[in-house]
């Protein structure tokens, strides 16, 4: 083989494999010099983020743990792209990496998973929900403050046996995850998005690569989706306004309406779910405007909260 091996980095549990060999496999659906048995290698990496499960991500550094041994792997070259859950990944890329593209979005609906009910609202009073998100945790309480919901860590599979051992009565995962992982049979419930906003991002894969790395960039050229890039480009913008991490319990979600338009609701809440903010916005379905948009909506939004919104109350 006259190329190297196109070398992508992931991390190693069922969901991300998922995605890398999707990923691959549209690589080699487009790229004929990619089809050959070794033209593309996945490469494992395990992050700190799945390393350490006995804490909430807030307590160890947030999103970025998901990343940065990846990130690191890039820039020592023993990668070239990396793909990852859009909603992981940090609004600030380290120097030298950037993010191209984005493959097409998925299904970006929450989904309740319960033995005890068909449906969240529906769940008894103090019914204990697991979730390792402070967006789901502080959306459930806004709504439902006699739930008990507790830290919930683990990759999808980990999830679903602690709530079969009855560790919890109900847990809340990605919708699009348990898609890609063939895996909708578990739904109890795919909550719409006006009654649970989604986190920014979610249902998105994105890829990264050397910003400086002609080859890899013009494979992930090819493979770009961009309407979901324009979609989470708003959604992405107004999380950096909001200095959005996993200390933060922020949702967002950006659609077409029809082909030109864009749609735009972003909302903050208090971690215990005792206050909440929201802000909409609608205009052209273009690059430029839907980062405008994201941004003009994060600044309505922190103008009416204070520095101490976001930290939990003892």
């Amino acid at each position: 083989m006259i190329n190297p091996p196109l070398r992508i980095g992931t991390r190693g549990s069922p969901l991300a494999l998922a995605q890398a060999h999707e990923t691959r496999d549209k690589l080699k659906a487009q790229f004929p010099e990619l089809v050959p048995d070794g033209a593309i290698e996945i490469i494992v990496i395990k992050t700190t983020g799945d390393a350490i499960l006995d804490r909430p991500l807030a307590d160890i550094g947030g999103k970025g743990l998901f990343t940065k041994e990846i990130d690191d792997a890039m820039l020592d070259g023993d990668i070239d792209i990396a793909v990852h859950s859009m909603k992981d990944v940090p609004t600030f890329l380290p120097d030298g990496i950037h993010l191209p593209c984005m493959l097409e979005r998925r299904d970006v609906r929450d989904a309740f998973i319960s033995n005890k009910s068909e449906r969240l609202w529906d769940l008894p009073q103090g019914a204990v929900v697991g979730t390792a998100s402070l967006r789901r945790q502080a959306l459930i309480l806004n709504r439902r403050p006699d739930l008990k919901v507790i830290t919930f860590r683990g990759n999808v599979q980990t999830r679903l046996k602690k709530l079969a051992a009855g560790d919890v009565d109900a847990t809340m995962l990605a919708l699009a995850g348990l898609k890609r992982l063939d895996m909708e049979d578990v739904v109890t419930e795919a909550i719409s998005t006006e009654e649970f906003l989604p986190a920014p991002g979610q249902g998105a894969i994105g890829i990264t690569s050397r910003t400086n790395d002609e080859r890899a960039n013009d494979y992930l050229a090819g493979l770009n989706h961009e309407q979901t890039f324009v979609r989470v480009t708003a959604e992405r913008a107004f999380l950096t306004v909001l200095d959005g991490s996993c200390r933060t319990p922020i949702a967002a979600h950006a659609w077409y309406d029809g082909e030109k338009t864009l749609r735009f609701h972003g909302q903050v809440l208090r971690p215990d779910g005792t206050e909440s903010f929201e802000a909409t916005r609608s205009g052209p379905a273009a690059l430029i405007s839907a980062e405008s948009m994201g941004r003009d909506a994060g600044f309505e939004l922190k103008g009416h909260i204070g520095p101490d919104f976001f930290e939990v109350k003892e």
